[in-house]
């Protein structure tokens, strides 16, 4: 079966009637294209592409050369301008959707909570379910916070999000499978990590994070930047203090 085409119509909300709409074909080809793991004609594979916003090669990899080594073409699913492009939706979906872990990484994460009032419930809930839920922000009393705040122009102000942000997850910590952490670290780039889909935003110097790009990836091997990343998530976490709501911060 291919579960990739199977699963992205799924986030997309789409059914093979919906999908077979889309490319002027019957219900049934977009069923083999899945049960029966057939290729669409180019002209069809172009159309699916285009709606359900992800590349061939994602979906169907045998497409690539034999030999050729793309998988950094095949992680990346879609980029945006900055982080208000990309769709509360897609937030919702795979957070909801998450089945083995969450891991965020951020310095303050306000508009996580902002824009998201239930994210404390809906974290609780998918560590109800077993999924391991993780959460690294910025210390706030740490160098790596107050120089970046210094960066943006915005002096203390950072450090103080931070504070008013974890106000929204003092709930989570005592719930098992959730741990909550602060780190001091230099942060490159924030992410966002539901099982195999990473949300990567790249911090650009001077600059909030929220004005700067969005990709979105997924993994699909060993070697591509999807684990590059999510290394990286790992090595701050190891470095990182467990918090909790009586530390201060």
């Amino acid at each position: 079966m291919n579960t990739r085409l199977r699963t992205t119509m799924i986030q997309c909300g789409l059914s093979y009637e919906g999908l077979a709409a889309e490319c002027g074909v019957i219900p049934k080809s977009v069923q083999r294209w899945i049960t029966q793991e057939r290729i669409p004609h180019q002209r069809h594979r172009w159309i699916v592409t285009q709606v359900l916003g992800v590349e061939e090669t994602y979906l169907w990899p045998s497409l690539r050369h034999q030999g050729a080594v793309d998988t950094m073409n095949t992680e990346l699913i879609q980029t945006y301008a900055n982080r208000a492009s990309v769709p509360r939706e897609v937030w919702l979906s795979l957070l909801a959707d998450a089945m083995e872990r969450i891991d965020v990484l951020v310095f303050s994460g306000t508009f996580y909570a902002q824009t998201n009032p239930r994210i404390a419930a809906m974290l609780t809930e998918r560590a109800d379910s077993g999924t391991c839920v993780r959460l690294c922000f910025g210390d706030p009393d740490g160098t790596a916070v107050a120089r970046r705040g210094q960066e943006e122009g915005i002096g203390d102000t950072l450090g103080a999000k931070v504070r008013a942000s974890m106000t929204y997850y003092r709930p989570l910590v005592a719930r098992p499978g959730c741990e909550v952490r602060l780190h001091d670290t230099t942060l490159y780039s924030s992410l966002f990590r539901y099982d195999d889909n990473l949300l990567v935003n790249p911090h650009v110097w001077g600059q909030p994070a929220s004005a700067n790009p969005v990709l979105h990836l997924r993994r699909c091997g060993s070697e591509g930047w999807f684990d590059n990343y999510a290394s990286s998530f790992e090595a701050v976490w190891e470095t990182a203090n467990p918090w909790s709501p009586t530390s201060g911060a």
